[in-house]
């Protein structure tokens, strides 16, 4: 990202560039003859309930140092925090400044994303931006940018042209987050990687972002990134100097020319899990808005995995997808070569052979898919993607290829991440959609980039995750933004892990725009994947429950977390249109959970497909569908047995259905 680039981003920041804005300016000069000004000085979210404080304090033997604080309700969550930003070969920029300007603004807005878990996203907060300068030469100056949203907190660092500070190096960040108690965190150390949880005093270095922690007594917080483009990743990691305080650590330096803004740190605020997961969006609103000024070429959808790389499975999963409402296929790796060989040519077709025998004529599967309204992903590792980048997206869109996956990318350095980004927006260019694995996690690029679908940084279904374990995920890594979390269905992986009215709810609850069902599933007129894996187990059966992931969407006008505990269930309830798509996942007890439908038009009947588990079914999967007539004073009794889930799926019902169908009993009845 140039200078010019970030010259744009902090005058964006600083103006209300947004529609519908509305703001009030307050603005405190430092004219010759007037000393610094001095006092805290807080923000406070438009309702009142996130207030932020900044100060300038001396701490311990240093003066003029940086603090800030973040209250919710008037219970304290971050206290007495430094900030500052170390600087390589030259003082840090963490004390004696005074403050030379306050400029208070608001901003009130609303956009509507290209696709999202919600049709229309408000942009809602008040900002502080405090400049600084040092009182002893070289008299740099740093500007901090505070923003109070309904939804949390969030800040970030500043540095303008200046003749005291050119060219620089950050090499860390002194950012810290300071906690009241020894409160309950989860805490996972890769993007991939288990969660634990333990207490803020056990946290070890590089804990992974967004941290969820459980405040005693109060709210729940997550603490997060948002913007990360062209600066090293932030993790997060125990300050050794303080007790229960955080700091945030970076994946290496940051090398830089002012003006230059750094992403910002930010706090998700909410009472229950399920409030932190609906103000997700708070991530994408510190971002920024799209730049791509045609969209009409992105669409999201459902994938299904071509895994025999061959023509013959090709055709086999674009007739498979027709007939189920899917959009994509995906040849994922050796359709060029072995991914890791250095001598693979992402240019060419030449299948690997440990993994398939072939044959594989690609633009023939391309032509046919093209015919049937099918669109082609292709996989490509980063050894091809770092040398061949500017070579293959241009080939790839005239091939008629719809998006890329990026296999195995670097992440962390700011070298990769801005690599990352650029290849993202080349990828635009050339119409092409994108989804990054592997350890990559979102900030919200994809508001600014929609082309970028989704990502992993998760641990997905191939991973065997527990049910406790991906119901930490989903009010953990979500936060971030979208997960490709990999369903299997008829995997052996599900049986032992969890059911299959699980693995249903879970696309309506883990959000992907690209949601990849059946991930080592293949149709069955598709041949024997290489190896012999993919045997009788992994064809798709003609299972009734099938039709639920035909008709559910991947992307939404409205979500609602109607329950939500950490690694034991969730209930989500996600709007397309006019219906409503219900996902229950449950943990390692058995639960019974009530779904208020009162989210409905109090004015219209609805027919609710409900999908339970049911040993008694006689399918390998032991899915039983019930339909029944529901209003918005109906009340669905989730009985969820452990390890297992529901799927129900609500839509308008006709005339002839209410006739049809039962009323869904009362409750008590």
């Amino acid at each position: 990202m140039n200078n010019q680039t970030n010259y744009r981003r902090f005058k964006a920041l600083m103006s209300s560039h947004h529609i519908f804005c509305i703001t009030l300016t307050l603005v405190f000069v430092n004219f010759i003859g007037v000393g610094p000004l001095k006092g805290a000085q807080a923000v406070k979210s438009p309702d009142g309930n996130v207030a932020i404080t900044f100060d300038i304090r001396d701490v311990g033997d240093q003066n003029g140092c940086l603090v800030y604080s973040v209250a919710y309700k008037n219970q304290p969550i971050v206290i007495d925090s430094r900030l500052g930003l170390a600087i390589k070969d030259a003082p840090a920029l963490e004390a004696g400044f005074n403050t030379i300007s306050i400029t208070s603004s608001s901003n009130n807005s609303t956009y509507s994303p290209v696709y999202g878990e919600r049709k229309t996203i408000r942009d809602h907060y008040n900002q502080l931006v405090v400049e600084l300068k040092e009182s002893n030469p070289p008299q740099r100056r740093l500007t901090l940018i505070f923003r109070a949203y309904n939804e949390g907190a969030a800040f970030c660092y500043t540095l303008p042209e200046q003749k005291a500070l050119k060219s620089f190096t950050i090499s860390s960040e002194k950012t810290q987050f300071a906690f009241t108690d020894d409160h309950t965190a989860y805490a996972a150390y890769s993007a991939q990687g288990q969660y634990s949880k333990v207490p803020l005093s056990k946290i070890k270095n590089n804990c992974e972002r967004p941290l969820t922690i459980e405040i005693n007594n109060g709210p729940f917080v997550s603490v997060a990134e948002s913007r990360l483009v062209d600066y090293a990743r932030m993790r997060i990691s125990p300050d050794t100097s303080r007790p229960l305080t955080l700091i945030s650590s970076l994946a290496g330096e940051v090398k830089a020319n002012t003006p230059y803004t750094t992403p910002w740190r930010v706090l998700i605020l909410g009472e229950t899990p399920g409030d932190l997961l609906e103000r997700n969006y708070l991530i994408l609103n510190l971002n920024e808005p799209c730049a791509i000024d045609d969209t009409s070429w992105i669409k999201p959808g459902k994938v299904i995995r071509e895994v025999t790389l061959t023509t013959k499975g090709g055709k086999a999963c674009i007739d498979f997808a027709v007939e189920h409402n899917l959009q994509y296929v995906e040849f994922d790796a050796g359709w060029y070569g072995h991914e890791y060989n250095d001598e693979s040519d992402a240019t060419t077709i030449s299948v690997d052979p440990k993994r398939s025998k072939g044959p594989l004529d690609l633009h023939a599967v391309i032509d046919y898919a093209q015919k049937r309204g099918i669109g082609i992903l292709l996989y490509v590792n980063r050894k091809a993607l770092e040398r061949q980048l500017d070579d293959i997206l241009p080939l790839y869109e005239s091939w008629g290829i719809k998006g890329v996956k990026y296999g195995f990318v670097q992440v962390g350095p700011q070298q990769w991440t801005t690599w990352l980004h650029e290849a993202v927006r080349k990828a635009a260019k050339y119409h092409l959609m994108v989804d990054i694995h592997d350890e990559y996690r979102p900030t919200g690029y994809s508001r600014t980039y929609p082309n970028l679908m989704t990502q992993e940084g998760i641990r997905g279904d191939e991973t065997k995750p527990s049910n406790s374990l991906t119901l930490t995920i989903l009010f953990t890594r979500m936060l971030a933004g979208a997960g490709d979390n990999t369903i299997c269905y008829y995997d052996r992986r599900v049986d032992e892990n969890a059911s299959h009215a699980y693995q249903l709810a879970k696309s309506v609850c883990i959000y992907s725009p690209w949601q990849f069902l059946y991930w080592y599933d293949r149709p069955d007129s598709s041949p024997r994947r290489a190896g012999g894996a993919g045997g009788s187990n992994n064809v798709i059966g003609d299972e009734p429950e099938l039709e639920f992931f035909d008709y559910v969407p991947t992307v939404w006008d409205d979500t609602k977390v109607i329950h939500g505990k950490i690694g034991e269930y969730a209930v989500l309830a996600r709007r397309y249109g006019e219906s409503w798509f219900i996902g229950c996942m449950n943990g390692d007890d058995r639960h019974r959970l009530d779904v208020p439908l009162n989210l409905l038009d109090n004015e219209r009947w609805y027919i609710a497909h409900i999908y339970t588990d049911e040993p008694a079914i006689s399918t390998r999967t032991h899915v039983k569908i019930s339909r029944f007539i529901v209003n918005s004073s109906s009340i669905i009794n989730a009985e969820l047995p452990a390890r297992g889930g529901q799927a129900i799926r609500i839509v308008p019902a006709t005339a002839e259905e209410i006739k049809t169908y039962s009323k869904y009993p009362q409750k008590g009845k």
